[in-house]
Formats: structure tokens, sequence, C-alpha cells
């Protein structure tokens, strides 16, 4: 089949707990609004971002024979999706969610060792773009992508660890927070010098993002004003990155597809829950026309 962009990797089951403050002083017990399972993980975030936004997205991944699966399954039911089963059970999260929308997470990976995304369930899928997303089971999928543009977005990497050089070297737009960052200029560059990335996006969250090109060296971007109080920072980053994709997919020159992410970024941010209600192509141009 052919689809604007194939993500492979990253869903998973957040449980958000809504909590009087961050961090949560000890205490028995805390009476909280209700727990809910929601979709999760950033994947699933990314491949629904870009379908809200009238891509054709195709996703792959492993999930669980659980409920936590079925969870998924019933989500992304809209998109083109090939599963395969992993042997641990699904990917879940605990969020713990402050009231000015910051987050904590507890993230169980469920890892098993040696898993691999199996190159049947994309191999049908000519995609314009592959977004890759940082678990284990997906670092060989890169021979396979051969003349495909591929992102990845490696989070809050500290630019150190060794696991997210593979991702961080063989992508060619590669997207990372400043969350775990003494100095992302440093980061960034090494990406650069060191991959074969031709853009390096690192978000500042309040305070806009990075932007490092081969052509154009660094440049700060200003975050997007909020369209309403904050309910909730979960998600933001991927919608960041759905709106970013959105632009390139469309052409649209890099200047605009950063306004573009931080439009999508800043949405989620108003909106309760992870992926729930990721912003819609004519909210996000209507948005963008305004700015």
């Amino acid at each position: 089949m052919n689809t604007d962009i194939l993500v492979l990797g990253g869903a998973g089951v957040d449980t958000t707990v809504y909590v009087p403050e961050l961090p949560l002083p000890y205490k028995d017990t805390y009476q909280v609004p209700p727990v809910v399972d929601r979709i999760g993980n950033t994947g699933a975030g990314v491949a629904l971002g870009c379908h809200a936004l009238g891509l054709d997205v195709a996703f792959a991944d492993l999930i669980g024979d659980d409920p936590q699966g079925a969870l998924i399954r019933h989500a992304l039911r809209d998109l083109y999706c090939s599963w395969g089963p992993a042997e641990a059970g699904t990917r879940r999260s605990v969020l713990l969610v402050g009231p000015d929308g910051r987050r904590t997470s507890f993230y169980d990976a469920k890892v098993t060792p040696g898993e691999r995304l199996p190159r049947q369930l994309y191999a049908d899928v000519r995609a314009r773009h592959v977004h890759v997303s940082i678990m284990d089971f997906c670092r060989h999928v890169y021979p396979d992508l051969d003349g495909v543009p591929i992102s990845t977005d490696l989070h809050d990497w500290d630019g150190v660890n060794t696991y997210h050089k593979d991702f961080a070297y063989r992508s060619d737009l590669v997207f990372l927070s400043a969350a775990a960052l003494k100095d992302p200029a440093v980061v960034m560059g090494d990406v650069l010098a060191r991959g074969r990335a031709r853009t390096v996006v690192c978000t500042l969250g309040a305070d806009g993002c990075l932007v490092l090109t081969r052509e154009a060296g660094l440049r700060a971007f200003p975050a997007a004003p909020l369209p309403g109080p904050v309910a909730d920072s979960n998600g933001a980053g991927d919608a960041f990155v759905s709106g970013f994709l959105y632009g390139t997919l469309r052409g649209r020159p890099l200047e605009e597809c950063v306004r573009l992410g931080s439009i999508a970024g800043a949405h989620a941010c108003t909106a309760a829950g992870t992926h729930e209600s990721p912003i819609t192509e004519s909210l996000l141009l209507s948005r963008s026309a305004a700015a």
C-alpha cells in the first residue's frame, strides 16, 4: 500500500492520575479524580496526530494479547495497522499530572531481550516518510528503509546514553527535548556531525525550540501561545512532531513546519489526556494563518 507516513513502534497504555501537586509529598492515601486508562506512548501519538491532520498513516508495532493491547487496537482502528505479539505484554505508563499540567511518568517498557519488529509487518508499505520510535526492537529496521526520509524522537536524551545513538545518527530528521541537556546546541551539533541528519529540532517547552540545520546553522523559535488554560502536558511533544511532519510532507518551508508543530503542541497542552483530542487540519491551518 502507498501512504504518507509509516510509524514504527511506540504504542502503549497510559494510566493517568491527576494529583494535587508535584512532587507529591508522602501520604498514605490521596483522594483523586477518576483514574483513566488511555491510549498513550510516542508512536501512537505521532500516528494519531498525523491522522487527525489528514495524512494517510500506517502503523506497525508489537503489543500484548491482553486488555491493554485490545485498548490500543480499538484506539487505532481507523489507521492501517499491523500487529505482532509482544511476549512480555503491552507497554504501560502511570502518569501523575499536577494542576499546572506538568507530569511525572512511570514507564514499564515490557522489554524482552532480542525481540525484533518483524519485517513482514511493514514490508508492503510504501511510505513517503517513516517515523521510527526509539524501541529497542525497532533498532534493526534502518537497512530496510533505504531511500525513504526517516525521523525519530529521542525525547529526554542526555546526549550520552548509547541506547539512543543508533536512532540519533541514522535518521534524517531528529527531534529531542532539552529536559536532560546542559548544552542543547552541543548535542545537536554532535548529531549533525556524527550522523546523517540534515535537521535537528530540540524542544524547550514554554520557551519554544531550537532548530539546527546543515544549511542555516542554529536558530531559536518561540513557542505558540496556548489557546486556553493548561490541562495536561502529556502528548505535547508527540503533537509537535506530528505538526512538524505535516508541514514537511506538505512541502512547507522549515519556519512554517516549526510554527505548525508549535501550534499542535500548544493545543495538546489544553486537552486532558494524552492523545484523545489531537488538533485537526482545519484548526491547525486557521491558527497558523492567524499567528
